[in-house]
C-alpha cells in the first residue's frame, strides 16, 4: 500500500503565486511570437532582396554554355584550323580529399610536380582553382576514374592545326580562353567565335547542380571561314623557302604567291615558323609574320615601274637606246654606278641588264610627283588591304620634300621601303595588263576588277623586258621554269645599319610572274641576310620562284606554254644595285 503525500502541505505548492506574473508570461510568449512571424514575413515577403542576392552569391551559378569556334579552311575546303572537346580541371580546395596515392596519380596525369599541386590546392581561394586547363579527353577520363573528392571538370574547346608551322603566320593562334591572338584567328575572331550561351543553376557546397533556375541562352556557334589559301601550295612555297634559307646560312626569308586573275592570296609563308599548337619559348622572330611586317628597300625590282612610266609619258620606247658608258653618273657630288659599264644599251636591256645609270638617265628626265605618283597608285607607302594585324605601310616621303640625289637613287629603290607583300600587289600590275587587281585573303570567285594603273600596251612591254631579264644575258636566268615562260626582276639591297649601311649584310629578292603571254600568278620571294657567301637575288631568291611557279601553276591546272627540256642558263648578268 503506496504512501499517501499530502501536496498541500508543501510551502512552495501552497504559496500564492501573482495572476499578474502568469499573465505576464503568457502575453510575453504571445508578443515573441508575433515578432517572430512579423520577421519572417518582413525578411521573404517584403525585404527579401538582401537575402536572395546572399543565397545568390552563396549558391546561385551562372554557368557558361560555350559556342564551338568556327572551323579556318583552305580554298578546297581542307582543314586549317578546328575545335575539339577539352575538358579543363578545376577543384574546391577545401573538399579536396587528401589521399597521398592518388594525389600524386593525379598530379602526373597533371603533368606537374606534386609541390606545384600542393602549392594550387593550398591556394587562398578555398572554394575555386584551375588545375590545368584543356587537358585531353583520354586524360579526362583518367581523372574521372581516381574519384577524388572536391577535383571537377569543365567542358572546353582546344584548337588544332593540322598544317602545323606551314600555314602558322596565316592561321595565327587563340589563347586559352579561345581567343584569336595572330594571323587570321585574330584578324576574324567575332566571326569564328560565336557567341557563347549560359544558364542559371544553383549548386550545392560540394558543386553539384540543385536546380535550374532562369531562362537559358542557347550558344550560337562560330561561322567557317574559307580562305584563299591553296594549303598543297601553302606548304610546297614553305618547303623550298626554308630549304633555301637552310642552304644560304640565311636569316630569314618569306614568299608570297598571288593569282592575279581574281586577286586571291594563294600562299603566304615565313622562316624561321613555329607550330601554333606548341608555343613554349617562342621568340618574337619566329611568330614575325616578315612577309606583311618587315619593310626593307626594294632595290632594283622599283626599275620596271620607272621604264613604265617613262613609256606612259613618251619619253622612250622599248628600242630607244641609252647611253650607260662609262658606267657611272654623277648627281650632285654622289656618283651612281653599274656593276661594270654597258655602254649603249636599250630601254629594254635596261631592265635586263638591271642597269642603275640607265634608270637614273630616265628618272631625272621627269618630275618628283610623276614618280611619286606612279609609286603611290601600285600601293607603295600605303597599307596592305589584308585584314592582317601588324600589316606596315612602308615608307614614301612627299615628293616635295625629295632632293635630286634621292629622286635617283628612288629610281633603283633606294630612300623609300616596301614589304614583301606589297612587291608583289605592285608587280600584279604587270600581270593584268596595266591594272592593279584588289587582294584578298578570302576564297572568291572570277575575275576581280582592278583599277587602271598604265596602259596596256606598256604593260605587255615591260612584261616583255621582265621575261628578258630570266633569259640569256639576264640576271635572273635562275627563275626560269620548266615547262612554263616566266618573267621577273631580281633586287638586291644593302641592309640598313644604324645610319648607314652594313657593308656585308643583304637581302637577295626576286619578283615575277607566269606565264608570261597570260599571266596567273605574281611570286616574290626575299632572303634575309644570306651567309654563304652569295646574296644576289637571282642567285639566292630566283631558283625558289622556280620551283614555286611550277608546282603552283601545275596545282592550278595551267598547261605548259614552251617546251618541257631544261631551260636554265647557267651564267647570270651580275646585277646592279
Amino acid at each position: 500500500m503506496s504512501r499517501s503525500i499530502a501536496y498541500t502541505s508543501s510551502p512552495l505548492l501552497a504559496s500564492r503565486t501573482p495572476l499578474w506574473r502568469s499573465k505576464f508570461i503568457v502575453a510575453a510568449i504571445a508578443l515573441g511570437s508575433v515578432g517572430l512571424i512579423a520577421r519572417a514575413a518582413y525578411i521573404q515577403v517584403v525585404a527579401n532582396d538582401f537575402f536572395l542576392k546572399q543565397g545568390q552569391v552563396r549558391f546561385g551559378r551562372t554557368l557558361a554554355m560555350p559556342a564551338n569556334r568556327g572551323r579556318i579552311l583552305d580554298r578546297n575546303g581542307l582543314i586549317l584550323a578546328s575545335s575539339i572537346a577539352a575538358p579543363s580541371i578545376w577543384a574546391i580546395p577545401e573538399d579536396v580529399e587528401r589521399d597521398p596515392a592518388r594525389l600524386r596519380q593525379l598530379a602526373k596525369l597533371l603533368e606537374m610536380p606534386m609541390t606545384e599541386l600542393d602549392k594550387r590546392l593550398a591556394d587562398e581561394d578555398k572554394t575555386f582553382v584551375w588545375l590545368k586547363r584543356q587537358v585531353d579527353d583520354s586524360v579526362a577520363k583518367q581523372i574521372t576514374a581516381l574519384q577524388l573528392k572536391g577535383i571537377y571538370q569543365r567542358k572546353e574547346y582546344k584548337r588544332q592545326y593540322p598544317e602545323g608551322e606551314a600555314s602558322a603566320h596565316v592561321v595565327g593562334f587563340t589563347n586559352v580562353e579561345d581567343k584569336g591572338q595572330e594571323g587570321i584567328e585574330l584578324a576574324f575572331n567575332k566571326d569564328l567565335a560565336g557567341r557563347a550561351g549560359s544558364r542559371r543553376v544553383i549548386k550545392n557546397r560540394l558543386g553539384q547542380v540543385v536546380e535550374a533556375v532562369g531562362e537559358q541562352i542557347e550558344p550560337v556557334d562560330g561561322r567557317d571561314l574559307q580562305l584563299s589559301i591553296d594549303s598543297k601550295i601553302q606548304f610546297f612555297a614553305y618547303q623550298k623557302l626554308r630549304d633555301a634559307v637552310l642552304l644560304h646560312k640565311a636569316k630569314a626569308g618569306s614568299v608570297v604567291v598571288l593569282d592575279v586573275v581574281s586577286g586571291e592570296v594563294l600562299a603566304l609563308a615565313n622562316y624561321p615558323s613555329y607550330s601554333p599548337a606548341k608555343r613554349r619559348n617562342l621568340s618574337g622572330a619566329q611568330l614575325r609574320n616578315r612577309a606583311l611586317t618587315d619593310t626593307f628597300e626594294p632595290g632594283s625590282t622599283m626599275k620596271p615601274f620607272v621604264i613604265a612610266l617613262a613609256l606612259e609619258k613618251g619619253l622612250v620606247k622599248p628600242t630607244t637606246p641609252i647611253q650607260t658608258a662609262p658606267g657611272r653618273i654623277s648627281i650632285g657630288r654622289s656618283t651612281i654606278s653599274d656593276s661594270h659599264p654597258h655602254g649603249v644599251l636599250t630601254v629594254s636591256e635596261v631592265i635586263q641588264k638591271s642597269s642603275n645609270v640607265g634608270t637614273v638617265k630616265l628618272a631625272m628626265q621627269m618630275q618628283p610627283r610623276e614618280m611619286w605618283s606612279m609609286y603611290n597608285q601600285v600601293g607603295f607607302g600605303q597599307k596592305p588591304s589584308v585584314p592582317f594585324p601588324g600589316a606596315v605601310s612602308g615608307r614614301l616621303r612627299a615628293y616635295k620634300t625629295w632632293r635630286p640625289i634621292e629622286q635617283a637613287t628612288m629610281s633603283y629603290g633606294y630612300g623609300l621601303s616596301s614589304s614583301l607583300f606589297q612587291l608583289a600587289h605592285a608587280y600584279s600590275v604587270f600581270g593584268r595588263d596595266g591594272e592593279l587587281v584588289p587582294v584578298t585573303m578570302l576564297k572568291s570567285s572570277g575575275r576581280a576588277a582592278g583599277v587602271q594603273v598604265i596602259d596596256a600596251r606598256h604593260a605587255r612591254a615591260v612584261r616583255n623586258m621582265l621575261h628578258m631579264a630570266t633569259g640569256p644575258g639576264g640576271t635572273a636566268p635562275k627563275a626560269q621554269t620548266m615547262g612554263y615562260s616566266v618573267g621577273g626582276k631580281t633586287g638586291t639591297a644593302h641592309k640598313q645599319e644604324g645610319r648607314g649601311y652594313a657593308d656585308k649584310k643583304y637581302r637577295g629578292f626576286f619578283v615575277g610572274l607566269a606565264p608570261i603571254e597570260q599571266p596567273r600568278i605574281v611570286v616574290a620571294v626575299m632572303i634575309d641576310e644570306p651567309g654563304d657567301g652569295k646574296y644576289f637575288g637571282g642567285e639566292v631568291a630566283a631558283p625558289v620562284f622556280s620551283e614555286t611557279v611550277q608546282q603552283t601553276l601545275k596545282m592550278l591546272g595551267i598547261q605548259p606554254d614552251v617546251s618541257v627540256i631544261p631551260q636554265i642558263v647557267a651564267q647570270a648578268e651580275e646585277e646592279s644595285f
